[in-house]
Parts: C-alpha cells; sequence; structure tokens
C-alpha cells in the first residue's frame, strides 16, 4: 500500500471518533502502528494524560521494547515524551551518544533496545496538551521536514480523537444524569399525591414531609420519593404499607 494511501486510510479513520461505542484504545493502537509504517521508524509510543490532566498513562504502543521505554519514562519521570508534554513544544534528538545526560534514567534503556534516536511530538490542540507520541528510530539523523509534518499530522489526529470521544462521553453521561433526574422527579410527584390524597394535605405540604423525612433520616429525597410509592417499611409513617386503603 502506498504512503499515500495510508494517510488516506489514517485521516480517514477520524470519522470513526464521532460515532458512540468508539474505542479510543484501539483507535491509538492503530495510530502507533500505522506511524511507524507511514514515518522513518521503528517503534512508536503513546502516553496520554488521564481526564483530570493529573498525569500521564501509557496508552498504545507499536512494539514490546516502545511499550517498556514508555513505561520507563513514567517510571523515571523523564523522557522524550514527558519533556513534549510538557512543554507543548517537539523534541528531537537526533544522536542519543551526544545527548546521554539528558534523561539519564532513560538513555541506556533506549540504546540497549537498538535505538539510536528519538523524536516526541505533543497531543496539543491550541493551549491543551493531551501527551504525547514517541517515535524510535534506529538511525542517527534528523528526521526530514515531510516525515515530521506527518507525524505531527498523526499527533493532531489522534488529539481530536481523543477530544471527540471524551466528548461523547460526557454527552452520555449528562443524558444518564438527566434521565435519572427525570425520573426521580416522576417519583416525587407520585408520592406527593400519594401523601396529599391519604392525609388530606396541600401538594405543598406532601413535598415538605417528604423533604423532612429525607433530612430527619438522612436520605436523598429521590430514595424516599420511591419507597413511598412502593409503600415500602421504611417510610411507614409517612403512609400506610401496601394492602391499607389511603383515605
Amino acid at each position: 500500500m502506498s504512503r499515500e494511501l495510508e494517510l488516506v486510510e489514517a485521516f480517514v479513520g477520524l470519522a470513526d471518533t464521532l460515532v458512540v461505542g468508539f474505542d479510543v484504545v484501539e483507535f491509538l493502537h492503530d495510530l502507533v502502528v500505522r506511524s511507524v509504517s507511514l514515518v522513518d521508524a521503528q517503534a512508536s509510543g503513546l502516553l496520554l494524560s488521564d481526564a483530570t490532566d493529573q498525569g500521564l498513562r501509557f496508552i498504545a504502543a507499536s512494539t514490546e521494547q516502545a511499550r517498556m521505554l514508555e513505561l520507563l519514562q513514567l517510571q523515571n519521570e523523564e523522557g522524550p515524551a514527558l519533556e513534549a508534554y510538557r512543554t507543548g513544544a517537539r523534541v528531537d534528538v537526533p544522536d542519543l551518544g551526544a545527548h546521554a545526560d539528558r534523561w539519564p534514567g532513560l538513555h541506556q534503556a533506549m540504546q540497549d533496545a537498538g535505538f539510536a534516536s528519538v523524536q516526541a511530538l505533543p497531543l496539543r490542540l491550541r493551549d491543551r496538551t493531551l501527551g504525547a507520541m514517541t517515535l524510535f528510530r534506529t538511525s542517527p539523523g534528523r528526521p526530514d521536514e515531510t516525515d515530521t509534518a506527518i507525524a505531527q499530522g498523526l499527533a493532531d489526529v489522534a488529539t481530536i480523537g481523543i477530544i471527540n470521544s471524551r466528548a461523547l462521553e460526557e454527552q452520555e453521561r449528562l443524558a444518564e444524569q438527566l434521565q435519572a433526574a427525570l425520573n426521580s422527579r416522576i417519583s416525587i410527584e407520585q408520592a406527593k399525591g400519594m401523601l396529599a390524597e391519604y392525609h388530606g394535605v396541600e401538594m405543598e405540604q406532601a413535598f415538605e414531609m417528604l423533604r423532612r423525612f429525607s433530612r430527619n433520616n438522612n436520605v436523598r429525597l429521590s430514595h424516599v420519593a420511591a419507597a413511598v410509592v412502593r409503600r415500602e417499611t421504611s417510610t411507614a409513617e409517612l403512609i400506610p404499607p401496601r394492602g391499607h386503603a389511603l383515605h
């Protein structure tokens, strides 16, 4: 397959991030594997910030060697990916042999794995950095501008995909919360009606009865209302158990 066709497939794959059920881990794994075949690199790994942006986590690698080096970066709290993530800028080390003191805890491991140069690109959208992708190369030298542009384009695709995925998850979470709130409201209205009928009070007074019971027993109002509707014994002081007639 030509590089042009692979590029098209990689960027078209972005459309999949706009659908519910999108698997961000699989997407990022495919992306690091594609990055190796699309640019002059022998391995690739990706670190991603958690949802709270409190730190980086390993998410994908094209090889076991890359996975170990990504984990080693996290363990030592240093390395090209962490530097790219913290600065929001690309990191290029064309000759690891000439920079032995840059990441002391990682340098020897990269050379032992057979890598002679490394490049890390931030996953960044405007002023927000979500992680970094590392490209490991077995030959020294600075990558050409075309390869760097392609690699950054892939990192940008990953960034957009992650943001889309998190936005969809947030929408789903909010939709679930809204539905739960609507269901709770229905239970509350039903409970108010039952209490108003049984005790011969206004709906406002019935609501206050629910709230008072909720506060006195440290139980959520929605749970109290649901118990009333089900005539559970836990709310016997509000309404008689099932089988007793309402007045």
